[in-house]
């Protein structure tokens, strides 16, 4: 363990973020972290409890508490604690292949199970792995590891996301040669262009790649499977085939005036930045640019703050972000105890940002649109509101958000993003195979399984379970390798 009374020595110190005014100015990470000894301090702080349940993972009252890949968290706390920094390297890799992404964009399931939190301040788990994490590459030992031995099986794997790139990482590990096809230009999937820079860093993306190029895992970009490239093509050349193209298709708003021009899904508009950003500075223009607009973001979640975080950086006169939902408590309800994920409202950096720059929360609870306005050109000027509130469905019992008649408002808004959240799979890709999805639009497989209804082909991430966390794809590109991995050899020895 940690320090026996590390928790108690030591306050929880978290790394220092940028002022919101200073930050907007730019789209670069804006952490500056603790150095090496503050960070061993903090892993002083963790008590090896007899349950850790921030590495459990397991699902209470329909949520997950701890982490998903079941991380081996109070082992490399204390091996930071007592300096050992390659050895918990060496630790926090046997479960996770891309702790330098979660250790930046994972909400931390692991510190809200962690029992110092119980009546504390939580031990700084995420960012003791970004400690790890960084010194292995500053020391030289997050380096290229070929394997020794190749198996002489191939493997596809369509989508280079979390899942498709921890599938890929895991069979070369096995020795198996394997190729990952991408549609866009950069490698990367919802890494490169779904998460904005100032949460992950594009070079950082780049410098795993280079690794997993040197260790034998090839790339090829521009290649949409069902489009540009066959699938009958993939199935005849690879021993299997991984699917792992995320969940892509958006939820749309239809609501009168859906046609104005103005009106962009987040996804379009968060990958429309980041490629001009890494194109040229966002000198090309190639982008829908929020400068001088009344921006108005429909949806909270992630994909809504990130589109509040970029709309202010690319200068918008004002941001406005509709959330069907009611407001979460401050503090955690006597029904949501520990280690339950706490169901409380938490500012974001995006709506920290509007508070500083506007003066107030972004954030409108409880609203809707219900149609959006155009001028004779048939561009948008603006949209009409209404409040909602929960009610239970005369039909079935179940409660649901109605609106409340007579609360209709307007909003003046020049552009609106719609992040409210995805659909399941795009069906082309499906269709390409031939593969059956279910209700949710997702790939269908028996559950627990990862292989589909097509022979040699195997599915895993968003594609398969809908939309989730990078931590639950990078879970899922693993546990679909092992299925890959038997499939091909009658047994794996790969980790889950």
């Amino acid at each position: 363990m940690g320090k026996p009374t590390g928790f108690m020595d030591y306050s929880r110190q978290a790394a220092k973020a940028a002022s919101p005014k200073e930050r907007i100015g730019n789209f670069n990470e804006f952490h500056t972290p603790l150095s090496k000894e503050g960070q061993q301090a903090q892993g002083a702080r963790c008590m090896a409890c007899g349950v850790p349940f921030c590495q459990s993972g397991m699902e209470i009252m329909g949520m997950v508490s701890g982490c998903p890949l079941h991380n081996l968290v109070p082992e490399w706390n204390d091996l930071i604690y007592t300096g050992n920094w390659e050895q918990a390297y060496s630790r926090l890799v046997k479960t996770n292949n891309f702790p330098e992404f979660t250790a930046r964009v994972c909400p931390a399931l692991c510190e809200a199970a962690c029992t110092c939190g119980h009546y504390g301040d939580a031990v700084t788990i995420k960012e003791n792995e970004y400690g790890i994490i960084e010194n292995a590459y500053q020391e030289g030992y997050a380096k290229a590891r070929p394997p020794k031995v190749r198996t002489g099986k191939t493997v596809a794997v369509v989508g280079s996301g979390p899942a498709g790139l921890a599938a890929a990482d895991q069979l070369n590990k096995r020795g198996h040669q394997v190729t990952v096809y991408e549609r866009d230009s950069r490698i990367g999937g919802l890494l490169m262009y779904g998460i904005p820079n100032m949460k992950l860093e594009k070079h950082v993306v780049d410098r795993k790649i280079n690794i997993m190029k040197e260790e034998g895992v090839e790339f090829v970009t521009g290649a949409d499977v069902g489009k540009n490239l066959k699938a009958a093509k993939l199935l005849e050349e690879y021993d299997r085939v991984v699917l792992a193209c995320g969940a892509k298709k958006p939820r749309d708003i239809k609501v009168p005036g859906r046609d104005a021009k103005g009106i962009y899904f987040a996804v379009d508009f968060l990958a429309a930045t980041t490629k001009s950003l890494l194109d040229s500075g966002l000198e090309d223009k190639k982008y829908t640019s929020a400068k001088g607009k009344k921006v108005v973001v429909i949806g909270g979640g992630d994909t809504g703050n990130d589109c509040v975080g970029t709309s202010i950086r690319h200068g918008a006169c004002s941001v406005t972000q509709l959330e069907m939902m009611q407001k979460a408590p401050d503090l955690r309800a006597e029904g949501n105890p520990w280690p339950q994920w706490p169901k409380i409202c938490k500012t974001d950096y995006g709506q920290e940002e509007a508070i500083a720059l506007f003066g107030k929360d972004p954030r409108v609870y409880q609203t809707t649109v219900k149609e959006f306005i155009k001028d004779k050109s048939g561009k948008l000027c603006g949209l009409v509101t209404v409040k909602l509130e929960s009610k239970k469905d005369g039909k079935d019992g179940r409660m649901v958000m109605a609106e409340v008649a007579g609360s209709e408002q307007k909003m003046d808004a020049d552009l609106v993003l719609i992040a409210a959240g995805f659909l399941g799979t795009e069906k082309y890709v499906a269709d390409a195979f031939g593969i059956a999805l279910d209700e949710r639009a997702n790939v269908k497989t028996e559950k627990g399984k990862y292989e589909t209804g097509v022979k040699n082909v195997f599915t895993a991430g968003d594609m398969h379970r809908g939309q989730s966390l990078v931590v639950w794809a990078i879970r899922e590109g693993r546990e679909a390798a092992r299925a890959v991995d038997e499939s091909l050899m009658g047994y794996t020895n790969l980790g889950a």
